[in-house]
């Protein structure tokens, strides 16, 4: 449960980073080095000796983890987070995922979903449009362009999730699959100056924070910190402390960055955090039929989702917590794996 509660506190600071970032002297590029180089240099040593195994990922679910949350998820983020608000990131990021992810596996032919799943579907998207609906009417450009890229970055955590479980590595080789290739296209995007940087002259205190923030905690802890929850409390349970990040990221961005929750934002909020909860809980018919590795045994505990800024959105993370290669496969059955890949 410490494990668990740290990892709400990391996502938390990646939504609050994200709009802290158009105000520091760092630019979207030099947070992005950051993120993705230091987790290289911490687990160097342990990702030479999982060489063979990230060379063997095949292209496809490898390109799924590099884009759905390497440098367009991280990019997107940033950029909604400075057009919106933390309570926005806080929320659309990770609270969208579960959406996203159904809507992928019923274009895999997995079937709708059913039951509790439905309705926690149906109370994320009436929170999502609780948020904007006020700048909608009357029309807000900025933050509805920063809702609508959030939005994006939501679907791409999604697809980031969905690689998770097509791979065969541990948490460690899942961080390295992300990081490596990221790290690679920050770079050759800044060297060529497609991305400004300003990290030469950027403020001590902001270098350390993002370093801190976004390289050791979102790159590196979150993601191996969910991992070891899930496998001692089991996904479901794990799944429901987890959401409640958006909740913490609205009371963290009083203090932290003065922002103060609208009218909106208390409609909003509740629902996606009471939907994600929903739609994370598996079906009672389900969990019979899977038996243990349904119940949070042995078998279900080997595996674990990322969050936003993450590691590995199960929501920001939420929304970077990998899958471990051992998780059970999934039943076959009409409705879509909503709790374990959302």
């Amino acid at each position: 449960m410490a494990a668990l509660l740290l990892t709400v506190s990391v996502w938390a600071a990646f939504a609050l980073s994200a709009r802290a970032l158009a105000a520091s002297t760092l630019l979207p590029a030099d947070a992005a080095l950051l993120r993705f180089g230091v987790p290289l240099v911490v687990l160097a040593p342990a990702l030479w000796r999982r060489r063979r195994a990230l060379a063997a990922v095949r292209p496809g679910p490898a390109a799924k983890i590099v884009c759905g949350a390497g440098v367009p998820f991280f990019l997107a983020a940033m950029f909604g987070g400075s057009l919106t608000s933390a309570s926005f990131v806080g929320a659309i990021v990770p609270g969208m995922v579960p959406l996203f992810v159904s809507a992928l596996m019923v274009a895999r032919g997995r079937g709708l979903p059913r039951g509790t799943q439905s309705a926690g579907l149906l109370l994320i998207a009436a929170g999502v449009v609780a948020l904007v609906w006020r700048y909608a009417v009357p029309f807000d450009a900025d933050v509805m362009l920063g809702s609508g890229t959030l939005l994006v970055a939501s679907g791409l955590w999604a697809l980031y999730t969905v690689g998770l479980r097509e791979v065969d590595l541990d948490p460690v080789g899942s961080i390295g699959l992300l990081c490596l290739p990221s790290f690679a296209v920050i770079g050759v995007l800044v060297a060529a100056g497609v991305l400004p940087t300003g990290l030469a002259r950027a403020a001590g205190g902001d270098i350390a924070l993002f370093l801190v923030v976004q390289g050791l905690g979102v790159g590196l802890c979150a993601g191996l910190l969910y991992a070891f929850a899930i496998r001692r409390l089991g996904a479901e349970r794990a799944s429901v402390v987890g959401s409640l990040s958006p909740v913490a990221v609205v009371v963290l961005a009083i203090p932290l960055l003065g922002e103060r929750p609208t009218l909106p934002v208390l409609i909003g909020v509740p629902l996606i955090t009471a939907g994600v909860v929903l739609a994370n809980r598996s079906p009672r018919a389900r969990a019979a039929q899977d038996g243990p590795a349904a119940s949070g045994g042995p078998a279900a505990r080997s595996g674990a989702g990322r969050a936003p800024g993450g590691r590995t959105p199960r929501t920001p993370g939420r929304p970077e917590t990998a899958r471990s290669p051992r998780t059970t496969p999934p039943a076959r059955t009409p409705a879509p794996e909503v709790s374990r890949d959302a």
